[in-house]
């Protein structure tokens, strides 16, 4: 594995924690942040795999870009565009006063992530 590609696992691993934890809070739960943070997690998967692969990236949090990028490298990964579209969107659209997440936006924010995450996992070589 290259060098960077762990603090990107890591810190991908960091974001999945926090928004599992978040979203199982008894009192004042954050769906916003549980949204955020599943996005950047499946950023910065993202970015491991490019990394990995030794493929330039921009700096962005557009995870379809992100992808495009990706699938050329590893192509089981496509199947997830559809659900990475409304992903990227959490990057911003839950930080400022508008719009907020709800429960049920939360925990399907989550389960996604989970299913990217795991394969992402397999296309580093690494346990689910």
């Amino acid at each position: 594995m290259t060098p960077l590609t762990p603090e990107w696992i890591e810190k991908a691993e960091g974001d999945f924690t926090v928004a599992q934890l978040v979203l199982r809070a008894r009192k004042r739960t954050n769906y916003d942040a549980v949204c955020f943070h599943v996005q950047q997690c499946v950023e910065k998967y993202l970015k491991a795999i490019l990394q990995e692969h030794d493929v330039r990236f921009a700096k962005t949090h557009d995870l379809i870009v992100l992808l495009d990028d990706v699938v050329r490298v590893v192509p089981l990964m496509e199947p997830f565009r559809e659900s990475l579209v409304v992903l990227t969107d959490f990057a911003v659209d839950f930080r400022y006063p508008g719009d907020s997440a709800t429960k049920e936006t939360a925990r399907a924010a989550v389960k996604q992530c989970a299913a990217i995450r795991a394969a992402a996992r397999v296309a580093l070589g690494l346990p689910e």
